[in-house]
Formats: structure tokens, C-alpha cells, sequence
């Protein structure tokens, strides 16, 4: 009930995050029931059917990082000075948050269960004449308790996860701005972050994807890998080496984001330059690992067209669902990260302010801090995707 008032209550940014959060789990769960019908319809295609079924995983991943990050940065859920005196410590915020989230997650699942049970024709008979019978199982019955267990998958993970992530998140020295004026200058700007450990092991498994991708091209071209859709042919171990890949690419980016920080303080900086690298070391964790997912999820459309967009292949409805997914999830976890992010440095710049740094000059270490990422990753990406799709070219 708390969480349902605290929701009605909240900023109209706030509340299109959640709807967000709830059309991606509508997605999602109408891709789990999709794949549901064709293992009904299909019962003597069972690999085929846990293969999609594998593949809807990937959009799932997607969509739990969006719903933690929008849960991170829900102002309901946010550590505050005296919650825990009336009972709202830790431990009830991260069961808030897990409440709001499962609360978002489950409308966009019953969302799904209607539009998939309308376009079945179990509802009010067979829409657009039966154009998606075949593809829905519409001739075969559903179990209702495997449909049950499929659509409260997205609810259960996304809300474990939210606890989780928000159960681990450190309460900071100042949460208000009386706080905030307690504290001297030297305590509002924090020292350089340690540099991230996982760089060296994102390079590593990179590398791995990589290698994994050229040794599957010199196999027979059987062991396929059907996706939901028309793409039907992929090499299984095609797509191992791809998530490979995308894990070491993700563990990578808060590496390289810090590096990136201390570029920009290379060569006796000013003090634009300073600030900037300053903020990208100490934001180097928050952002980096939704940078590097981002880098991978376009390597990967780069490489997909490389490899699928000049011919005669047009991709299924369903493919193209999940792709859909997975590039607005991840995007969107970036940008709701980015906005994380800008709401733990916002006493430090009012600070910054109040010392007499002029705006125009955080703007532009703003504006450097992107200008520095985007010269590092977008090669990066450019690159992996050149290489992951060159041994599949040949």
C-alpha cells in the first residue's frame, strides 16, 4: 500500500520511468508466451523450443538492468536522514523498492497475457484473419501453469535484483542540503576513485568472444541456433563467442571509463579538465558497466547488418521484438544511470557554486566528459564489430 501511495504521489519523470519499466516487461513476457505457443503447437521440435526459449534471455537481461536503474534512481527509494527513525531504514527501502518494481513488471506482464491471448483468438475470435495463428500456437492449449511461471519470471527477477542492488548502496554523508552546509568544502568534493579491477578480465573474455567467433567459422555450418523469427541459421557457437563478447565488454567499460578520467588529467590539466577526469574516475563504476553494455549491443547491430543486411534475409516480427528490447533497454539504462550519476554530484556542484566556480565551467567539463567517452568507445565499438564480423564474412 505504501508503494502504490508513494507512486501516485511521485514526479511525472518518475512515473514514465516505471510505465517504461512496465512495457519492457510487457515485451518480454509476451516473447516467453510466444515461446510457449510454438513449444504447444511444436511438441516435437523440443530443442527448437528451448532454444528460443534461451534466447528470450537476452531481452530479460536487458530488461532487469533498465527496472534496477530506474529503481536506483526512484526519489522514494533514496537514503535520507531520519527514515530510520521512523522505521524506513535500508532494509524497508530495498523491500520498497522491490515492491514498486514488481508492481511495474507485473502490469506489463498482464499487458502481455491479454495482447497475446487477443491475438490467439481465445479472447474475442482470431484478429487481422488469422495472420498470427501459426506463429502464437493458436491451435494448441496453453498450460496454465507454465503461463503463470513465464510471465511472474520478469516480476521475480526484476524485484530481487532491485533489493539487491539498493540493499548494497551506501547511504551517503549528505543527503539534504542541511546537511550539506555541515560540511567543509574539503568533505563535499571527494578524493579519486580506485581504479576498477575488471578491465584486464573484460579484455580477457573480449578477446575470448573473439576467438570463439573465428574457430566456429571453420565448422560445418549445421548446429543451428533458431531465433524467433526467420533468422534460423545462426552457428550456436557464433553466439557464445557474441556473449562472450558483450559480458567482456561490459566488464571492461568502468576500466575504461576511469582510464578515460585520467586521460583528461594528463599534461598539466586546467581546471575544466580537472573536474572532468575528477568526476569520470569517481563515476567510473555507476556508468561504465551500462557504457560498455551499450558498445556491445551496437557492435552487435553493426555486425548483424554486416553479415544479414545486403542479403535476402528479412528478420521475423518476434526478432525484431526482442531487438527492439534489448537496444531501448540498454539505452535507457545508460541515460538512467547518466541521471544517477547526476543526482549524487549535485551537492558537490552546489558547492563548487557556492565557492565561486562559474557555471560555464561545468558545463563544459560536462560537455568534455562526453566528447572524452565517445572518442574512446565509439572506435572500440567500430572495431569489435569489424572484427566479430570479419570471420564470418570470409
Amino acid at each position: 500500500m505504501l508503494a502504490l501511495r508513494l507512486a501516485r504521489g511521485s514526479h511525472p519523470l518518475v512515473l514514465l520511468r516505471r510505465l517504461l519499466v512496465a512495457a519492457a516487461s510487457a515485451g518480454v513476457g509476451f516473447l516467453l508466451l510466444c515461446t510457449l505457443g510454438y513449444a504447444s503447437g511444436h511438441p516435437a521440435h523440443s530443442a527448437g523450443s528451448l532454444l528460443r526459449l534461451l534466447w528470450c534471455f537476452v531481452p530479460l537481461a536487458a530488461t532487469v538492468q533498465f527496472a534496477v536503474a530506474v529503481a536506483r534512481t526512484d526519489p522514494s527509494t533514496r537514503p535520507r536522514a531520519g527514515l530510520s527513525a521512523v522505521g524506513l531504514g535500508p532494509v524497508r527501502l530495498s523491500v520498497l523498492a522491490a515492491v514498486s518494481t514488481a508492481v511495474s513488471c507485473t502490469l506489463g506482464s498482464m499487458v502481455a497475457l491479454l495482447l497475446f491471448l487477443h491475438l490467439r483468438g481465445d479472447l474475442s475470435g482470431l484478429p487481422f484473419d488469422g495472420a498470427a495463428a501459426g506463429l502464437l500456437g493458436a491451435e494448441a492449449p496453453l498450460p496454465p501453469a507454465a503461463v503463470l511461471v513465464l510471465l511472474a519470471l520478469v516480476p521475480a527477477v526484476a524485484a530481487t535484483a532491485s533489493a539487491l542492488a539498493l540493499r548494497a548502496r551506501p547511504v551517503r554523508a549528505a543527503d539534504t542540503p542541511e546537511d550539506a552546509e555541515e560540511l567543509v568544502p574539503e568533505e563535499r568534493i571527494p578524493a579519486p576513485a580506485a581504479p576498477p579491477a575488471g578491465l584486464p578480465w573484460g579484455v580477457a573474455l573480449t578477446a575470448a568472444g573473439l576467438a570463439v567467433e573465428a574457430y566456429a567459422n571453420r565448422g560445418a555450418p549445421g548446429s543451428p541456433f533458431p531465433l524467433p523469427g526467420k533468422l534460423d541459421s545462426t552457428p550456436a557457437w557464433v553466439l557464445v563467442g557474441w556473449t562472450l563478447t558483450a559480458i567482456g565488454l561490459a566488464t571492461a567499460g568502468p576500466g575504461l571509463t576511469h582510464l578515460s578520467g585520467r586521460l583528461l588529467q594528463a599534461a598539466r590539466p586546467g581546471a575544466v579538465r580537472l573536474l572532468a577526469g575528477r568526476v569520470l574516475m569517481d563515476e567510473a563504476q555507476r556508468i561504465g558497466r551500462p557504457l560498455g553494455v551499450v558498445c556491445a549491443v551496437l557492435s552487435a547491430i553493426v555486425a548483424a547488418v554486416a553479415l544479414y543486411g545486403t542479403g535476402a534475409r528479412p528478420f521475423g516480427p518476434l526478432t525484431a521484438l526482442g531487438a527492439v528490447l534489448v537496444i531501448g533497454c540498454t539505452t535507457a539504462t545508460l541515460l538512467t544511470s547518466a541521471l544517477e550519476a547526476k543526482q549524487a554530484r549535485a551537492e558537490t556542484a552546489r558547492a563548487l557554486l557556492r565557492l565561486g566556480a562559474p557555471a560555464s565551467a561545468l558545463r563544459a567539463a560536462t560537455a568534455l566528459r562526453a566528447a572524452v567517452l565517445l572518442l574512446v568507445f565509439a572506435p572500440l565499438t567500430w572495431a569489435i564489430a569489424e572484427l566479430a564480423a570479419l570471420p564470418l564474412t570470409a
